[in-house]
């Protein structure tokens, strides 16, 4: 249009004033060119610089400025977030009638709420509905007030599914909880909200949301934890599952480039293994799992557990759930273990965690058998980690891009971040995984500690126990009917990685 414009203008007759008519006609077409030129350089380099508008968190610190607005120059992070790569090219949009609008509301730490986002996003274009940035949990054990956009780059996570799926950053005020009248009075819009039902397959969503959305034309999800089956569900849902999960979802380029930060501080010291330590206090509350805790610490832990309504499971025994190997093992256990599998003393090791329960007390037999260990609270300055005290969500996030790039990743625990962070390692190429079998870990050492096993023969039985759980490739555990007993989906995103070598391979997590 501006092109033609541009024509029309250029051709339009100039006076003629004299002998210079001529010359008149040729200044004036050049003038025109280039004035069209400058305007639809102009339009285009606004529709660019509009794609990608990068917005600091709102626990952003002022000192982190100078009086002009501008980082201090002293602040690193500023430096690193700075060379991350251009944005990719926009993706074209998919054009579709939409069903209505999906509201989120995810519950959860970190990776539970990672998982639930992709397991919506698909849900969200499945049923042709317009998604809205989903909230994130403010109101559990952690409660941290991030946003979204306090952890995940909210731009590149919906300019890059528009192929797909249509996101919005908030409802349309029509739709608005709370619509003020002309006689300032507040009229409260009743949002039709309900929890789907867990591990839902996609004929649930089809047959049973999809009507509801229609009707209400704005559904709200409670709870999106595991609403959304591991295993039959269409191949391409799968993907699209996995799409979200490791291409949609990037981290802020503040955290991207901190985590950045910590991975090259490791690499430059050698070979590291990341160690996911689930020994906080909510784990182990919740849990009811006591072992090694005084009896002081014992009662601390089950009044908090009584302490939360919401937490169903009241009466445990802990010795009981040890044995059946539901529990963590303990920071003393765990360094029996490692040394049983052969890393040695000098093995750089980073503690993936929260602030473990009995701090540096109950870190000190780890220590000693591996001086090296180390943990963000380390490696980075107080002024890098101001910003997110006070945010457990963004700290887990920088344990996240730790342990993905990691040479080795060990979870004590096979909670969120152990089954999120195990899929992504294998899609990445396999990285070396060690799934801790604690069902068996907890016979060898008391074993051992009872002095009935030698130290060669609990080593030699520790590294045979283990000796196929090291993360590679099998075939997801499917049990119909149990699907909190089966792999997890994102443990192990078959579906998103290549195939087997031996088609008949049988599962070997299914010990796990």
């Amino acid at each position: 249009m501006l092109d033609d414009a541009t024509s029309r203008m250029v051709l339009l007759p100039a006076r003629v004033s004299g002998g210079g008519g001529g010359r008149q006609t040729m200044r004036m077409r050049r003038y025109m060119l280039y004035a069209g030129t400058c305007i639809l350089s102009w339009t285009v380099l606004v529709q660019l610089t509009s794609v990608w508008q990068p917005r600091l968190p709102k626990s952003w610190p002022t000192a982190y400025f100078d009086r002009r607005g501008r980082p201090n120059a002293t602040n690193s992070i500023f430096e690193l977030a700075r060379s991350q790569p251009s944005p990719p090219a926009v993706v074209p949009r998919r054009v579709y009638k939409s069903n209505g609008y999906l509201l989120v509301s995810c519950n959860g730490g970190l990776n539970q709420m990672r998982a639930a986002i992709c397991d919506m996003v698909t849900v969200a274009r499945y049923l042709n509905l317009t998604l809205v940035v989903p909230e994130l949990d403010k109101k559990s054990f952690w409660a941290d007030p991030s946003d979204f956009r306090d952890i995940f780059n909210v731009n590149h996570f919906i300019h890059s599914l528009r192929d797909e799926v249509k996101i919005i950053q908030k409802l349309p005020a029509k739709f608005g909880r709370e619509i003020p009248d002309k006689f300032i009075k507040t009229i409260h819009r009743e949002i039709f909200s309900m929890p789907p039902v867990s591990w839902a397959s996609e004929k649930y969503y089809l047959k049973q949301i999809l009507p509801v959305a229609r009707k209400h034309k704005v559904i709200h999800f409670s709870k999106t934890d595991a609403r959304l089956a591991n295993n039959g569900l269409p191949v391409e849902l799968q993907k699209l599952r996995c799409r979200i999960n490791y291409e949609a979802l990037k981290f802020t380029p503040w955290i991207e480039a901190l985590g950045h930060k910590l991975i090259s501080t490791l690499r430059r010291r050698g070979f590291f293994i990341v160690l996911h330590l689930r020994y906080e206090m909510d784990m182990l509350s919740f849990s009811g799992c006591t072992h090694g805790c005084s009896d002081k610490e014992a009662e601390e832990l089950t009044r908090m557990r009584y302490a939360y309504p919401w937490w169903k499971e009241k009466e445990i025994v802990s010795e009981q759930k040890r044995l059946e190997g539901l529990c963590p093992l303990t920071p003393e256990e765990i360094s029996l273990v490692l040394q049983a599998l052969g890393f040695t003393r000098d093995t750089q090791i980073y503690i993936a965690s929260g602030e473990i329960y009995g701090g540096e007390r109950r870190l000190a037999a780890l220590r000693a058998a591996y001086p090296k260990m180390a943990r963000k609270e380390m490696l980075l300055s107080p002024d890098e980690l101001r910003p997110f005290q006070n945010h457990s969500t963004q700290m887990a996030a920088l344990d996240y891009l730790v342990s993905v790039a990691s040479d080795v990743f060990i979870p004590s625990y096979d909670g969120n971040m152990a089954k999120v962070v195990e899929g992504h390692r294998r899609f990445t190429g396999f990285r070396k995984t060690i799934l801790l079998d604690r069902k068996e870990l907890v016979k060898l050492l008391d074993l051992l500690g009872d002095g009935k096993l030698s130290w060669d023969q609990f080593s030699n039985a520790v590294q045979e126990v283990h000796k196929n759980r090291m993360g590679r490739p099998t075939v997801r555990k499917v049990i119909p009917g149990q699907p909190k007993e089966e792999d997890n989906f994102y443990a192990n995103p078959q579906e998103c990685l290549p195939p087997l070598r031996s088609p008949g391979t049988e599962s070997t997590h299914s010990d796990i």
